[in-house]
């Protein structure tokens, strides 16, 4: 997105717009001094159906490109497609030879690293997340990193592939039970506060709406831990990308390659705007970590 303390541009380009419950496709920029060109992007489900029903504006805020193609790929906070500078805030570079696909759950698993990283004294035995996005499910494989054998995940969907992560068994709400660690990646606050246990910890991970609240007195009597999780919460200069560094390796090193292909499907970024259409219904990708490919596009 733009540097606004600086008013930098810090890309260009933009490929789909958003607003009025559609999504449109824009012609590519040619990348400007000192940037790269956009070869994937990837989506975030729930921020992308937010901003679909709002007025128009540029989609996506994580795309892939690289200076040059022995070098690992750079990971921006900016919309699908753009050129980028790859120096700008936020953006991260992944290790030579990774693939796009492993290279952006590592980003979905850094989000949960970050703010785990801020919620000490946690019991990882004891764990429950709601969701079964990406987000969830780099929050999984980020808790199972840390150590968590038995993880609930709450999810309304049937057969999700989030379950074939280590050590996850996927619940529906009324299953859940209480748990000590409770980690919202809906964007469902008030779920994840009803499963909170007394002396709790209540991480929110996914973004909430303006409107989300949380219960206050049932928050002060328990006793919790509400920690925001928000990816791009400040952190001391190297921590971003020594967090994703580390998930990264971890996951070239541990990772089943038939897991990457369950979990990660590549589209067309010319199909997009089909994509974007199928978010909100049942036809919507089994995959949690959707990438769209604009080298050809």
């Amino acid at each position: 997105m733009p540097d606004e303390s600086s008013g930098v541009r810090r890309y260009a380009g933009a490929r789909v717009r958003v607003g009025g419950g559609r999504a449109r496709l824009c012609p590519a920029a040619a990348p400007g001094p000192d940037m790269v060109a956009g070869q994937f992007s990837v989506l975030s489900p729930g921020t992308e159906r937010r901003h679909l029903a709002g007025e128009g504006r540029d989609a996506g805020y994580m795309t892939l490109g690289r200076a040059k193609e022995s070098a690992g790929w750079v990971l921006a906070p900016v919309p699908h497609g753009a050129a980028f500078d790859p120096t700008c805030p936020g953006a991260v570079t992944a290790p030579p030879g990774m693939a796009p696909n492993l290279a952006a759950l590592a980003r979905f698993q850094q989000m949960a690293c970050l703010g785990l990283d801020r919620a000490s004294a946690v019991r990882l035995d004891d764990a429950v997340v709601v969701g079964s996005g990406p987000v969830a499910l780099g929050c999984a494989l980020e808790l199972h990193r840390r150590g968590a054998t038995n993880l609930r995940v709450v999810t309304t969907r049937r057969h999700p592939s989030i379950g074939r992560a280590p050590g996850v068994t996927c619940v529906p709400l009324a299953q859940a039970g209480r748990g000590h660690l409770v980690i919202d990646a809906a964007g469902a606050p008030q779920r994840a506060a009803g499963l909170t246990a007394a002396g709790g910890v209540l991480g929110l991970l996914a973004t909430p709406t303006a409107e989300d609240t949380l219960p206050a007195l049932q928050a002060h009597r328990g006793g919790w831990t509400v920690v925001g999780m928000h990816e791009l919460a400040p952190v001391d200069e190297g921590v971003y990308q020594a967090a994703f560094s580390t998930v990264a390796a971890w996951l070239a090193d541990h990772l089943d390659p038939a897991l990457a292909g369950a979990w990660c499907r590549t589209i067309p970024g010319r199909l997009a705007p089909e994509l974007f259409g199928l978010l909100d219904t049942p036809r919507r990708p089994t995959e949690p970590v959707l990438l769209l490919d604009w080298r050809t596009s």
